[in-house]
């Protein structure tokens, strides 16, 4: 019963740990490069909610100072994530041009496929 109760204090660390095990089984599991890029995803978002959750205090306000507020939220957690997204967005970009060129080349994008053409030539 207590572990359940921990479980559920702790969901969001819990979908965490989900989405970057999900994300790294598609990775390793699947042959299919555009199915590896959607699990390289997954796994960058499981990282940016790792980052993000303990980053809101509560209570805490904008690190604005005033003599009214004395807890304050720390705003370079976001900063970050909103950095990782970007170059998240930027690496998937890259990963799908190159899943477009290796198309052409060898018809396929299953590695199987292109590793027993490579014996081939």
């Amino acid at each position: 019963m207590q572990t359940v109760q921990t479980l559920a204090a702790h969901y969001n660390y819990v979908v965490t740990i989900f989405l970057m095990v999900a994300g790294l089984y598609i990775v390793i599991a699947r042959g299919n490069m555009i199915k590896k890029l959607i699990g390289l995803s997954l796994f960058q978002t499981s990282v940016y909610l790792l980052y993000i959750e303990p980053a809101k205090i509560l209570g805490g306000t904008a690190p604005i100072l005033s003599p009214n507020f004395k807890v304050y939220s720390n705003p370079l957690p976001h900063v970050l994530i909103l950095t990782a997204i970007v170059v998240g967005v930027a690496t998937l970009a890259l990963g799908l041009a190159l899943v477009v060129r290796i198309n052409e080349a060898y018809g396929t994008i299953e590695e199987d496929e292109i590793f027993s053409r490579e014996g081939e030539e």
